[in-house]
């Protein structure tokens, strides 16, 4: 990933966690008595910079001195392909947790057993990737799904609490405000809360105030890359003005249009697209742009923008005739909407040969106008020498335009998806959480 600047220019469900789509950096809560609702919300969600720059001050100094050990409790919901690397990569790194002074205990897991919920807690140290599946065989071990009582649980294993939640489930977001209001701090991938219904939001936000909990939601836009970080840390916090944010913030919208160029057919580089594993199993929800809503929604709601998700104006890539078309008995979802789609190249064709004519490319979108206070979600025409031009497979790349940072933006970019930089973002956040916590 790079981090430059460059020129500017103009029950609940947990059925198929192993393959939730996934795309928050935490810091110290700061005052929030005498300050607008607005900008309270705005602060309340800034929960970045201290924290980590704490965590680099002790690292410096617990070499010199004995380090007191925080005992640690954890609980993952829904350990599948990003739960499931964020186990291993704690596993694989006990010993630089014990040498950061953490002692860790995944004390509840909670997962599918036989399509029901279920869940295992134990305050012993044996509970991971390895020994799960022996646990989900046994039948007379775990008990049914309960998740308030799973993070009733792991405040009486550790004072320090965290539940991560790897699903994308809507049902797993509404005991978000519940689990911050017990003081279990939340630590997700999910984008459902931070782009969902405002009160919910604000909910989670004021139950933070209260128990002094922390929700980490870095991996919600960009997967690893630290684009909230900066937002929040580097910009909002120091004080900067943000007069804009844009960027690429779907890795599959990110590929097509990379891939796309005058000649092919549009349908053809959907398919490639679909080979590479980089669309959903119905690509109308790739194409819809409503991901790349829900990240320029929690990026709105960041720079004080209390914006609902409803609000957005999207630019959708999927023809009207097909957004309620369904495929025929038999017919497999992915493969029977790119054929739909053939009846279509020839109006792409001609769309990005009118770009290429003008001397420009076509990126999808997303962009937070703080001057306007507008947000928007669109497939956008950009000159070739523009860095959105140079972006290669699958990048993201987010560009803030701020008071400070002109005539030339922050850039940051490189791989946003993926288990392993996403398990990576969100275990960067778990270890600010606990740099945080007394």
């Amino acid at each position: 990933r790079t981090l430059r600047s460059i020129p500017k220019s103009g029950g609940y469900d947990l059925a198929g966690a192993s393959a939730f789509s996934l795309a928050p950096s935490i810091g110290l809560r700061p005052r929030t008595d005498a300050v607008s609702p607005v900008t309270r919300s705005s602060l309340s969600a800034a929960r970045t910079a201290i924290p980590a720059r704490r965590s680099t001050l002790k690292g410096a100094s617990v070499s010199m001195m004995a380090k007191k050990m925080k005992k640690v409790a954890i609980g993952v919901v829904g350990p599948g392909l990003v739960g499931g690397e964020l186990l291993r990569q704690m596993e694989a790194t006990r010993p630089l947790l014990e040498k950061q002074g953490i002692d860790l205990t995944v004390a509840s897991i909670s997962e599918l057993r036989n399509g029901k919920s279920w869940m295992i807690c134990t305050d012993k140290k044996g509970l991971t990737m390895d020994t799960l599946p022996t646990y989900i065989a046994d039948e007379g071990a775990g008990e049914p799904g309960d998740l308030d009582k799973m993070a009733d649980f792991l405040k009486t294993v550790a004072p320090i609490a965290v539940m991560f939640d790897t699903t994308a489930s809507e049902l797993v977001s509404d005991f978000y405000p519940k689990w911050l209001g017990k003081g279990v701090s939340v630590i997700t991938p999910n984008k459902k809360v931070g782009s969902g219904p405002l009160p919910r939001y604000q909910e989670c936000l004021d139950n933070m105030d209260k128990t002094g909990a922390m929700w980490g939601d870095e991996t919600t836009v960009g997967a690893g890359l630290p684009i909230l970080n900066t937002l929040r840390t580097d910009l909002i916090n120091t004080g900067d003005t943000v007069e804009s944010i844009e960027g690429i913030f779907s890795g599959t919208l990110s590929y097509i249009f990379n891939t796309y160029k005058p000649g092919m057919k549009f349908s053809d580089v959907i398919a490639d697209a679909k080979g590479k594993g980089f669309t959903e199993p119905d690509p109308r929800d790739d194409l819809s742009g409503t991901d790349v809503a829900r990240k320029v929604t929690i990026l709105a709601r960041q720079c004080g923008m209390m914006v609902e998700l409803g609000d957005v104006p999207v630019q959708s890539l999927v023809p009207d005739s097909l957004k309620d078309w369904k495929p025929k008995e038999g017919e497999v979802m992915a493969d029977a909407f790119i054929k739909e789609m053939m009846a279509f190249d020839d109006d792409k064709a001609a769309q990005i040969k009118a770009a290429q004519d003008k001397g420009m490319c076509l990126r999808f979108v997303g962009v937070v106008n703080l001057k306007t206070k507008k947000v928007s979600v669109e497939l956008r025409e950009y000159p070739t020498t523009h860095p959105f031009a140079g972006t290669q497979y699958a990048d993201n790349i987010c560009a803030f335009n701020t008071v400070r940072y002109t005539p030339q933006p922050l850039v940051v970019q490189g791989p946003g998806a993926g288990a392993a930089v996403t398990a990576a973002g969100i275990y960067a956040d778990f270890l600010k959480i606990v740099a945080a916590s007394p």
